[in-house]
């Protein structure tokens, strides 16, 4: 009898998670206007549960079952097993709780009955009772909730009925993320029919705040797939003082086959026109996939500016605007493939005009763990050049291939005409390694370039640089490697002019080079509840250079000279590691203070005859300094300096400071400053003013052209499941404002004022 009732429990609980069911999709046709808002809303928080619902399903699993019962009995004339009176059955990743589960062993016809309540997971369903068939997963469940723990939402309904196979019938339906028998909002529907991998329809809708309808739409139908389903995204809305005036983007998906995928932009800009655009997402095998992105605006927009570098544009209505963009890559074997990152636009100003936003801003990563999210360039008006590259490498152990073609668009210039062009470059390279089985290492640096450019020369050139080395280790006082390198190069360059000769030539030279170091350490105990010691280390270190001249004034110029050098750099290191243990008892050293300061001094300077009476000798080069100090997670300082010993002057200088809290407020200021190039001050606040309210404040200052180029202030009021924010920016060729409209878990609306505002989709 009890193994009876273990597979009825199993069957009830697999009936029980059959009752729900999945759908992720953000594909919405819209026909009316009236209607729009509530669908969006209502397509926002619908898509999440269908999918929480097909993941409640496929928790449970098979395994073993227990049940426990204050009695348990079998009744024949009715062929029927009951058990009664705190019933809890556990099995594989969750359990089942109930006053009393009753099922027929002929027809599989189950009930279960009072407090009924089902655990898988994290994920927690409860109603009254419910009557369902093990056999054919059909059934009823009355006064229920599902509660999904990752994303923090709640289903209810009166009566959650399953039909079939994939098909569902909910009356009297809620749903927010709301905690609380009053929440802030939700959705309320009299009734929802839906079948997976389908479509679904829902009759006599609201949006509710506060259990107050606020939105109200008869009869809609949705799509209820669960595999990828062409049809409308959300769309951007945003509003542009100078660049843009109204901007509005309504982007269409399109599911063209399993391995490839579309989306289709829309973008109308009142100041500008209508500007159309296409990605192409394809994944042709696990190793080779990649994404297309062209668009195209007919500008409406004059213009007439001069750049602060002399560029100007006198545009006139109708310019061709344009950019593609192509990312593919395919892996033929570990270490061998081919990668493209190839991205063009129609002219100097595309960046900066749709600098705020374009496709390229939207899909940056400096990383690849997203295949098809990966731009590799920040694309916005600081843009100083862009380059297409291709290649192919393939790699060894010790020793790496590559082939690349290289093509660069260079911003600050009218014509790309004098700009080098790679067609294309081969590197192979060796890293340093043992040279057979002697104690001399060996590494290799060698490139071929084909230059080209449509004005100046072009041409060929090969370099090779073999370096050989000879580690020595005097005990544990310091270490002495001496090494020796020799560069050969040639050159054929022709120039595009008439009636200018070419140049070819070949240049063989040598350098020898040294480094002498050491360290010393001391270790102090500190028996903290987390830092048990701290480790201080000094390095000092001593290199040295000799580089021999050579007539180099034949070069073309594609062809990089090499300086004549006799100098000493000598560096000391000061560092401040902590032995950390965490509250398991693990340990982990952190390296949380570094101070490097170096100096090179000139050999050939120090020696040079002097030819004027007034003349000196500076032999001693800049100081640079390295600072980096994280003494814990809330603090952060790091600045690079170089201090010009023989003027008394700081010729750059960059430093960021950053504190922070454990509530969330933090504050980091930035130092920026290049010698007579470049002055900036930016600062950013982050403040939690209340458990509900949080303020930010961004400014950025131009000190040297004494000029403010950005303010943006911004506060946030949020609660448990719905927030607000709003923001005003003033940068130094636009202002935008923006309203942004969150329900938590679920998305969120921006509403028009705002320079960007959107809502974006995974793929």
């Amino acid at each position: 009898m009890k193994k009876h009732l273990i597979v009825l429990v199993m069957e009830l609980d697999r009936a029980y998670a059959a009752t729900v069911v999945n759908n992720e999709t953000r594909n919405i046709r819209v026909k009316k206007r009236n209607t729009i808002l509530f669908l969006l809303l209502f397509l926002l928080i619908v898509f999440p549960w269908l999918d929480s619902l097909r993941a409640f399903e496929r928790k449970v699993q098979k395994g073993p079952v227990n049940i426990e019962a204050d009695s348990i009995t079998y009744d024949s004339n009715l062929d029927t097993y009951r058990a009664h009176g705190n019933v809890i059955v556990t099995f594989t990743g969750g359990y089942l709780k109930a006053d009393s589960v009753t099922m027929n062993k002929t027809t599989k016809d189950a009930a279960t009955e009072g407090h009924v309540e089902i655990r898988s997971e994290e994920d927690l369903l409860r109603c009254d009772s419910a009557q369902f068939n093990v056999e054919t997963k059909t059934g009823t469940l009355h006064n229920g909730t599902i509660f999904f723990d990752r994303n923090h939402f709640y289903l209810s309904g009166k009566e959650i009925e399953k039909k079939g196979e994939d098909t569902y019938s909910l009356k009297d339906v809620t749903a927010t993320t709301c905690d609380g028998d009053r929440p802030d909002w939700r959705f309320t529907g009299q009734e929802i029919d839906v079948t997976v991998d389908g479509y679904g329809t829902m009759k006599h809708g609201t949006f509710e705040v506060s259990n107050i309808p606020v939105i109200y739409v008869p009869w809609m139908v949705f799509p209820a797939k669960t595999t990828r389903q062409s049809g409308l995204l959300f769309p951007r809305i945003a509003y542009s003082r100078d660049k843009h005036g109204w901007d509005i983007e309504v982007p269409f998906f399109w599911a063209i086959s399993e391995s490839t995928d579309a989306t289709l932009y829309q973008r109308y800009m009142d100041k500008r026109g209508l500007q159309e655009g296409l990605e192409f997402r394809y994944c042709i095998s696990e190793n080779s996939y990649g994404t297309f992105y062209g668009d195209y605006l007919n500008d409406a927009k004059a213009v007439s500016e001069t750049e602060g570098d002399g560029l100007l544009r006198n545009w006139s209505e109708n310019q061709k605007r344009w950019s593609y963009y192509l990312n593919h890559e395919t892996t033929f074997s570990p270490g061998f493939y081919i990668r493209t990152d190839i991205k063009k636009v129609s002219d100097n100003w595309y960046f900066k005009d749709f600098d705020l936003n374009n496709y390229y801003l939207e899909h940056y990563g400096e990383g690849r763990n997203k295949r098809f999210d990966k731009v590799s360039f920040v694309g916005d008006k600081s843009l100083a050049s862009l380059e297409s590259t291709a290649r192919v490498v393939k790699e060894w152990d010790l020793f790496n291939l590559t082939a690349l073609a290289q093509y660069t668009d260079n911003f600050q210039s009218y014509s790309n005409d004098t700009t080098l062009q790679k067609y294309p470059e081969v590197t192979f390279t060796g890293i340093t390694q043992p040279l057979f089985d002697s104690p001399v290492y060996f590494e290799l640096e060698s490139t071929y370039d084909y230059y080209y450019r449509t004005r100046g020369y072009k041409g060929h050139l090969f370099d090779a640089h073999p370096i050989f080395s000879l580690p020595l280790t005097y005990s544990d006082y310091f270490q002495f490697t001496p090494e020796i390198g020799f560069h050969e190069t040639k050159w054929d360059g022709m120039n595009t002019e008439d009636g200018v000769p070419g140049k070819r030539g070949s240049r063989e030279l040598y350098d020898i080079g040294a480094t002498l170091s050491t360290e010393v350490h001391r270790i102090f105990s500190v028996n903290g509840q987390t830092v048990e010691k701290v480790r201080h280390g000094v390095k000092p270190e001593v290199s040295y250079t000799y580089i021999p001249y050579v007539y180099q004034a034949d070069l073309a110029d594609f062809v990089g000279t090499i300086p004549e050098q006799n100098s000493v750099t000598y560096s000391l290191t000061n560092t401040l590691t902590a032995r950390v243990k965490d509250s398991a008892g693990g340990i982990s050293y952190r390296e949380f203070f570094n101070l490097k300061v170096s100096q090179p001094y000139n050999i050939k300077e120090a020696q040079r005859n002097l030819s004027e009476p007034n003349d000196t000798r500076r032999p001693f080069g800049n100081v640079a300094i390295e600072f980096d100090f994280n003494p814990f997670q809330y603090l952060s300082l790091d600045s690079d300096a170089s201090y010009d010993v023989n003027d008394g002057e700081w010729k750059k200088t960059n430093c960021n400071f950053a504190v922070s809290d454990g509530r969330g407020d933090s504050v980091s200021v930035e130092y920026r400053y290049t010698q007579d190039q470049l002055e900036e001050i930016n600062l950013s606040l982050d403040a939690t003013v209340t458990k509900t309210l949080d303020f930010k404040y961004v400014i950025r200052r131009n000190v040297l052209d004494k000029k403010y180029l950005e303010s943006t202030y911004a506060i946030d009021y949020h609660k448990q499941c719905w927030s607000v924010g709003v923001s005003y920016s003033d940068t130094s060729d636009d202002r935008s404002y923006m309203i942004i409209f969150s329900l938590y878990g679920l998305g969120k609306v921006g509403r028009v004022g705002g320079e960007t505002s959107s809502i974006t989709r995974n793929f």
